[in-house]
């Protein structure tokens, strides 16, 4: 296949759906594309609608042209990253695996314009974020929750307002940051550099002001992150956890028992921010973004250096802590609820604690006269008594 070809069904594709977040190529499957979080078809024209091995392997190898490092990759691990440009339109991050045998890809569709904070509606707090000047902030959930979209919006805050060398790491390059005020170098690992550790601990010899790892994923990357927010810069990273009790767990935990108490003391100290999110449905089509925000202060500084405790749990720091910009997903849910967004089957299926919610969700039925329970027919039995 030529790479006119290629590129002319992945126009095709994209077509296909008004919203596509990301395009599915699986053997035995039709063409698909996502969308608001579900899969749907698209025909494009091919001889047999159902994909074979054969097609998804010149696909793939179109896609990957000529590259020596991504074809090791393959082949060595089963799987390789790389991006893809679409002339005159988007960018791709592309995912090439092995499975049973043949090859799937998948593309996520990577969005040209860099985001503001005021365009997605993000918290205030995303602005005092970029404001901090040094330390580490981290942002987590699930792969396409939209960790890397809310990264760039603060990133782009910071090249708005302030002359700063910004240094990012990533697997591979998202959204390309153009000079307003700030200085972006961004690197991508695999062309720029062989591992996030090696490409952070270069980063410190090149006088950087904010640092961005796309991922933290092993304890060297972890130890050498930490180093750079105690030595006077400010790094952003992301990390595949559920909620912020989870992450501060998850960091603990990429060390070994004999470093734990010095890593609380380090973690204490250099945490600024953790951001965790997740994408819901929304009423009427498309997705709304969820965020926990916790913000480190004094009562979640005892926290992570003693533990958690009964009446000092993250979850009811983050709960009490409205004054310090923090809110737990249940808050967030409730208000998206109030404002009309997601459906109450939405808000119960995404909550971290179903009965918190559901107590607010009744609240609001009650305030405007709605029914808080399906529940009919409910009696006395006056004459329990006498059939006893």
């Amino acid at each position: 296949m030529k790479k006119a070809d290629l590129d002319i069904v992945l126009s095709r594709l994209l077509e296909g759906h008004p919203r596509v977040s990301d395009i599915n190529l699986t053997v035995g499957r039709t063409c698909q594309v996502a969308a608001d979080g579900k899969l749907h078809p698209v025909d494009i024209g091919l001889k047999t609608k159902i994909l074979t091995g054969s097609q998804t392997e010149e696909l793939a190898l179109t896609l990957i042209a000529d590259n020596r490092r991504l074809l090791i990759d393959l082949f060595r691990h089963g799987s390789c990253d790389f991006s893809y440009h679409l002339p005159h339109g988007p960018r791709f991050r592309v995912n090439i695996f092995s499975q049973r045998g043949v090859y799937s890809l998948i593309l996520r569709k990577l969005e040209q314009h860099v985001p503001s904070v005021e365009d997605m509606g993000l918290p205030e707090c995303f602005k005092l974020m970029g404001q901090e000047k040094n330390g580490i902030i981290f942002f987590t959930g699930a792969t396409g929750s939209g960790k890397t979209t809310s990264l760039a919006a603060i990133l782009h805050e910071i090249n708005r307002t302030g002359s700063l060398h910004v240094i990012t790491l990533e697997d591979p390059i998202e959204y390309v940051h153009e000079p307003i005020k700030a200085t972006f170098n961004q690197r991508e690992l695999g062309k720029d550099f062989d591992t996030f550790a090696n490409g952070l601990r270069a980063a410190l010899r090149q006088a950087p002001h904010v640092i961005l790892v796309g991922e933290i994923r092993d304890r060297e990357t972890m130890d050498i992150a930490l180093n750079a927010a105690e030595t006077g810069h400010l790094v952003f990273s992301s990390l595949h956890t559920v909620n912020a009790g989870h992450t501060i767990n998850r960091v603990l935990g990429m060390f070994s028992i004999e470093e734990e108490r010095q890593i609380r003391f380090r973690l204490a100290d250099a945490l600024r921010w953790v951001v965790s999110q997740r994408l819901l449905p929304k009423i009427g089509g498309g997705r709304v973004a969820a965020f926990e925000i916790m913000q480190n202060n004094m009562r979640i500084k005892d926290s992570i250096l003693n533990g958690e405790s009964e009446g000092k749990t993250f979850y009811e720091i983050i709960e009490a802590g409205h004054a310090y910009h923090m809110q737990t997903f249940d808050q967030h849910i409730i208000e998206l609820f109030k404002r009309g967004l997601i459906t109450e089957d939405i808000a119960l299926a995404y909550c971290s604690s179903r009965s918190k919610v559901r107590r607010g969700i009744d609240g609001l039925k009650s305030i405007k006269g709605e029914e808080t329970s399906d529940i009919e027919g409910l009696s006395i039995d006056l004459d329990y008594d006498a059939k006893r």
